[in-house]
């Protein structure tokens, strides 16, 4: 039986872009980290796949870029998108300042996989599979450590710091009682694979017509599709039964017609519920939310990944070497909040637009029709680089600033 009580400097709970890449992050830099993930493994079909042009440039940072890219993926330089019958070219990620003027299309557990095996080469990296967080450990109004249930029963770890990485559901976040504002969503997402043809024509970013959406992303030998509904609206189709919901996808992709009774039953087809919060405050002493945790994303653009790996980015530039000397203050947690809330706030603020304006009347019934600015992005092909410089690299990109300790003097 393992211990029942272990000791570190920062255990990050949640195995997800975030807590891996700020495990990662802070074992390179010294600090002895125990990441806790609460499945056996990383893959799971609804997570983000998309890795844009500023995750890219990290991993070029990190000197890890040439590696990174053997990971089998898929390019996308120019994204598009249909509303009603017209079709717009929306963004040229081609001219970015960046090593990679692209979106990687990857599976995340292949990311995650990565990111863990890099981390083995440090020995102050630490991964515990099948271990959940369930409660905080506190002591005079403090967090100390975390209690979590793993493989061979309740394991208590005492840390300098706890990190909450552990998604929009984060269970620590509602231990710690921090109070978020719920901006609200429009839409829910239902989640369905069907198999990938080499004649299909590559889909991506969005086709939305009145009463619906359908986003469908490569991954090799099937389509991971997101069909948007209104929010609360599952009921509703299902009432309408599988054959109404089948052509309903005909409609938006009709070339999936001699697959698309691969959906068999409503359990070939998972409820997404979406949505778009912010805490007010993203610590208590001895604690930091960062990723979803702290704020979640609409999937609107497939930010989500990108914004969660820059606050790991941001946490470990502010937090390793106060972690390393033992002098963590509360400040230096306000600072990560400082930091990232901007672009956060910014981001929010762009989907929420796009979800209020465009994506809600449609939903409702509302014939869709393209933004004006949509129509001068198509038709003036060089003012694409000003949303794909927002996608591609986001509001304050984070760069690397801790050090390696296997590459010092």
């Amino acid at each position: 039986m393992r211990d029942a009580s272990i000791t570190t400097t920062c255990c990050v709970t949640g195995g997800g872009p975030a807590g891996m890449m700020l495990g990662f992050l802070l074992a390179r830099a010294g600090v002895d980290v125990v990441v806790l993930e609460k499945h056996a493994n990383f893959f799971r079909d609804f997570r983000g796949d998309t890795i844009h042009p500023s995750t890219l440039e990290l991993m070029y940072e990190l000197g890890l870029l040439d590696r990174f890219l053997k990971v089998p993926h898929q390019k996308l330089e120019r994204l598009a998108i249909q509303v009603g019958d017209t079709r717009l070219q929306m963004l040229d990620l081609t001219h970015l300042p960046t090593q990679c003027k692209y979106i990687a299309l990857m599976p995340q557990w292949d990311f995650l996989n990565f990111l863990a095996e890099c981390g083995k080469r440090y020995k102050t990296f630490h991964v515990r599979m099948e271990t959940e967080a369930t409660d905080l450990i506190e002591e005079n109004g403090r967090v100390v450590g975390v209690r979590a249930n793993g493989p061979d029963g309740e394991l208590a770890i005492h840390a300098d710091l706890v990190v909450a990485a552990d998604g929009r559901h984060s269970t620590l976040r509602a231990r710690a009682g921090l109070q978020g504002d719920d901006y609200g969503s429009p839409m829910d997402v239902l989640w369905f694979r069907l198999t990938h043809r080499p004649t299909d024509e590559p889909e991506m970013f969005g086709h939305i017509e009145m009463g619906a959406m359908l986003v469908m992303i490569d991954r090799r030998d099937y389509w991971q599709c997101a069909f948007v509904i209104p929010k609360g609206g599952m009921d509703r189709v299902k009432a309408g039964g599988l054959d109404a919901f089948r052509a309903r996808v005909l409609k938006m992709s009709p070339y999936l017609a001699d697959r698309i009774n691969e959906l068999k039953s409503w359990d070939d087809i998972k409820l997404l519920s979406v949505a778009v919060d912010r805490l007010r405050q993203w610590w208590r002493p001895g604690l930091l939310c960062i990723g979803d945790a702290a704020h979640a994303m609409s999937p609107i653009g497939g930010v989500g990944v990108n914004l969660a790996v820059q606050d790991a980015v941001a946490a470990a530039n502010r937090l390793a070497a106060p972690l390393k000397t033992r002098t963590l203050g509360d400040n230096d947690l306000q600072a990560v909040q400082d930091r990232r809330t901007l672009p956060v706030r910014l981001t929010q603020m762009l989907q929420l637009t796009m979800q209020n304006r465009i994506i809600g009347p449609a939903l409702s019934g509302t014939h869709p029709k393209p933004p004006l600015l949509f129509k001068l992005f198509d038709a003036i092909p060089v003012l694409r680089r000003i949303p794909a410089r927002v996608l591609g690299l986001g509001f304050r990109p984070e760069h690397i600033h801790t050090p390696d300790i296997l590459s010092a003097p």
